[in-house]
């Protein structure tokens, strides 16, 4: 078995080194990870700089290469032109910090996972849940067991995995949950302040702020001392949705009349307990598939 480890943090990372010191119990293990932090850098891919890559060591030894570009940069690079052997896997990790809800949407370790997922190599994403004095052994330990049924049984296409695992000791661990990926996000707040030269710029800050209370959603999982496995894909398309704008095309004639209707699903006169049917009833459709279905371990 071979495996490709990337990451967002960078080739230093503890989190990333507690993974290979795993993996390479099991696999051939490579490292392919951006030179520097590379945090919240979603899907960026680099076009217009050059992308400079230096092999790496430890005591002496090559594990791999650091390279001055994105998360996907690294998956991307590696997979089309440093290895001579597609590996039989790509993992993400360990991240600093939970990716879940909306904010895998920019998460570079998630996207690193994507785009291995795109060029065809089974993929997953692994954060540990805490950003101060990590612990990552167990969280290295479960990524190998997985890895190894990820290889085995496969994925399906187009479909990588995003694990999140609680900070806690390996006995605190409730079980695992297969999940679905919650809507909870960042809130953000923009300080605004002035630079020596009376310049003004502003710094990002804000909190996490928790939106879901479903047991099989991610972060409500990982709170709740579970190990949460979302199965995702980079295919964005609202199929319950298709046939429904299908019923705008005689609208989209800008030579003829049109009166829109509304559609029921955005209905705002609708009751609070009809709009949450409704909404329900969307979820219910959505996570319909049975690879999607919430169970436990």
């Amino acid at each position: 078995m071979k495996v490709l480890l990337t990451n967002d943090d960078g080739y230093g990372a503890r989190g990333l080194r507690a993974l290979y010191s795993e993996i390479t119990k099991i696999a051939g293990t490579i490292i392919i990870a951006p030179e520097k932090e590379s945090s919240a850098s979603g899907h960026a891919i680099t076009v217009f700089d050059p992308i400079r890559v230096e092999e790496i060591y430890d005591n002496g030894n090559a594990i791999g290469y650091a390279v001055a570009g994105t998360p996907a940069d690294c998956v991307k690079l590696g997979l089309t032109v440093i290895l001579k052997e597609k590996p039989d896997l790509v993992i993400s990790g360990i991240n600093l910090g939970p990716n879940v809800g909306t904010n895998i949407i920019y998460s570079g370790t998630v996207s690193a996972a994507t785009e291995g997922t795109m060029l065809g190599i089974p993929s997953m994403a692994v954060s540990l849940d805490s950003f101060t004095d990590p612990d990552f052994t167990f969280a290295a330990r479960f990524a190998a067991r997985l890895a190894e049924i990820v290889v085995t049984r496969g994925l399906p296409k187009g479909t990588l995995l995003n694990v999140n695992i609680p900070a806690v000791k390996e006995k605190e661990i409730k079980g695992i949950r297969i999940t679905r990926q919650g809507v909870s996000k960042f809130k953000e707040i923009f300080h605004k302040r002035i630079d020596p030269r009376n310049r003004t710029y502003y710094w990002l800050d804000g909190e996490f702020v928790e939106s879901d209370f479903e047991p099989d959603i991610d972060i409500v999982a990982l709170k709740n001392g579970m190990i949460s496995i979302t199965p995702i894909h980079y295919d964005m398309t609202n199929y319950r949705f298709l046939g429904e704008l299908g019923t705008w095309m005689e609208c989209l004639d800008l030579n003829k009349p049109c009166e829109p209707r509304r559609i029921s699903i955005f209905d705002t006169s609708q009751s609070e307990e009809a709009a949450a049917s409704t909404v329900e009833e969307e979820l219910s459709y959505l996570a319909g598939d049975s690879f999607f279905r919430s169970g436990e371990v």
